[in-house]
């Protein structure tokens, strides 16, 4: 059995490198103000549990106590700090412990735990749970990545995001939980950050419906309202139960903050001084929700999201975070036409630091394949409003930003040509095509997988509206689109990516029919996606 030293236990940290002073100061001794017998008058772990960020040999598990999630103060009287048992084994009925501790769950946090479990054997399923006052949370099942230098057969993972509340049920979600999967990649907009709609009237390409749910309370802008939003979400079933399921690697994307917010920007013109304000309350919202390591500990309005982990020789993942760094959209954040500002070398979407921390990343990788998860669209789509007019583009995507676009491509073709997949999302619909420097050029680089939304968008306009037949048209690039619901499957072979479109028939009601809208494969080593 292995057990954790002092200031393993203290901290709720099961192990790893310190990696910097200010990591080294966060794993400090029991606070004076330690909270000695809690009570609860029913179980604080109303919001489920979750694993993520697997390494070889462990991963975080997360919790957050809030007996009464949607309250003020979530339900907590007591406002200081508080020691909460964790527990992992090999087995489902957690008969066979291997490790266990205690990690502080801090008020500063919202009175969330992260620990970091680490000592595991690589490549196999673990169960963890939490205990505090007599109350044990749910059961939780992750699993440890294999060894740097073995060499796995393949690994399969989903990749889903955007789930407004009010426009859905999580069928998806809880058809994640079913699938014989090693991870969820979520490539962000976990919750949206705007208020109760009021009528309850949404519009979706133009089409009114009304909301199937409502958030609780204003748009967030302080803590306390952005933690409220969060537990909302993870008081949906669904969605615990997907989390407890499998690891989740996270990344976020615009409304966890603020829609399409870009760098110190909001849509609003707000100064970036006091966008800075709302933005380091909702990072450490999100971070107080999310399993993450204590290296994305949000300091002030930054957060460290973007990051590498690695499937023994079969795949190296690189989380990026396209957001943060990037430049100010152009033409007012609009749909545009491509003028000269997307092509200025000025402009950027990832900044320099992490360019240049993934261009060296695949430089040196010797994986088979290589995945660039993250948030937005990088293919230059095209598109005309009601099939007419002129050719229009998203100034909110990579192709608002076709020098950073043009950057990436050329250091793929040139350093790593046939194993980059990209796999993104926050367009609300599938999409599947090759990337290719312009319309003009039949030969790919890289391919790219958009997974549409769990929720956002209500049950679509499925395959034949007008947006799907322009895009159709302008982009010979593009195979495939659908405004439906769903996720991306994808199983990673040594030879083969293959990878499958899932959509749902509805979810404004709940238990929607799964079903497969089309499959693709990737051969390595020859960009460019085929039917499967």
């Amino acid at each position: 059995m292995v057990f954790p030293n002092r200031r393993q236990v203290l901290a709720g940290l099961g192990g790893g490198l310190l990696l910097s002073t200010r990591v080294r100061a966060l794993r400090a001794a029991v606070p004076a103000n330690l909270e000695t017998k809690p009570k609860f008058e029913t179980s604080p772990f109303q919001l489920g549990v979750a694993s993520g960020d697997p390494s070889s040999d462990g991963f975080v598990i997360w919790t957050r106590l809030a007996p009464a999630p949607l309250s003020p103060d979530a339900g907590m009287t007591s406002h200081r700090p508080m020691l909460v048992t964790w527990e992992v084994g090999e087995n489902d009925t957690l008969s066979h412990i291997v490790c266990r501790g205690q990690a502080l769950a801090h008020p500063e946090l919202g009175h969330s735990v992260h620990v970091e479990v680490s000592g595991l054997k690589p490549d196999r399923p673990y169960w963890y749970r939490f205990r505090i006052a007599g109350y044990d949370s749910p059961i939780g099942r992750s699993h440890t990545f294999p060894r740097p230098g073995a060499s796995p057969a393949r690994v399969r993972f989903a990749a889903a995001g955007c789930q407004y509340y009010e426009e859905g049920y999580y069928t998806a979600w809880r058809r994640i939980a079913e699938e014989p999967i090693d991870f969820v990649f979520h490539y962000g907009d976990y919750i949206y950050e705007n208020g109760d709609s009021g009528d309850g009237i949404h519009q979706h390409n133009g089409r009114p419906f009304r909301a199937l749910r409502r958030h609780v309370g204003p748009e967030c802008y302080s803590l306390d309202e952005y933690r409220r939003r969060y537990a909302q979400y993870k008081t949906d079933a669904d969605l615990r139960a997907a989390h407890a399921a499998v690891p989740w690697i996270v990344t976020s994307d615009d409304h966890e903050v603020d829609n399409n917010w870009a760098g110190d920007s909001d849509q609003d013109g707000t100064p970036a001084e006091i966008f800075r304000l709302r933005r380091a309350s909702a990072m450490q919202a999100y971070y107080e929700h999310m399993p993450l390591r204590l290296t994305s500990l949000p300091d002030g309005s930054h957060m460290q999201i973007y990051r590498s982990l690695r499937y023994g020789d079969l795949m190296n993942i690189f989380v990026l975070d396209t957001r943060q760094y990037r430049s100010d959209q152009v033409y007012g954040d609009r749909f545009a036409g491509q003028g000269p500002d997307v092509w200025s070398p000025e402009r950027t979407m990832m900044g320099n630091a992490q360019e240049q921390w993934l261009f060296n990343g695949l430089a040196h990788s010797d994986t088979r394949w290589n995945l660039l998860a993250h948030q937005v669209m990088m293919m230059n789509l095209a598109f005309r409003k009601s099939g007419h007019g002129p050719v229009l583009y998203s100034m909110d995507q990579w192709s608002g930003y076709m020098y950073s676009r043009r950057r990436l491509l050329q250091f793929i073709e040139q350093n790593c040509p046939g194993n980059v997949v990209n796999v993104t999302g926050d367009a609300h619909r599938h999409f599947a095509g090759n990337l290719a420097y312009d319309a003009d050029d039949r030969r790919p680089v890289s391919v790219e997988f958009l997974a549409t939304s769990i929720s956002s968008g209500a049950d679509g306009a499925g395959d034949n509206d007008s947006f799907s037949r322009s895009v159709r048209r302008e982009n010979p690039h593009l195979l495939a689109t659908t405004d439906q619901r769903g996720y991306v499957l994808c199983d990673v072979g040594r030879d083969v990516w293959h990878a499958d479109l899932k959509v749902l028939d509805r979810v404004m009601e709940r238990d929607g029919r799964l079903s497969t809208y089309a499959s693709f494969a990737v051969e390595r080593g020859h960009p460019g996606l085929q039917k499967a």
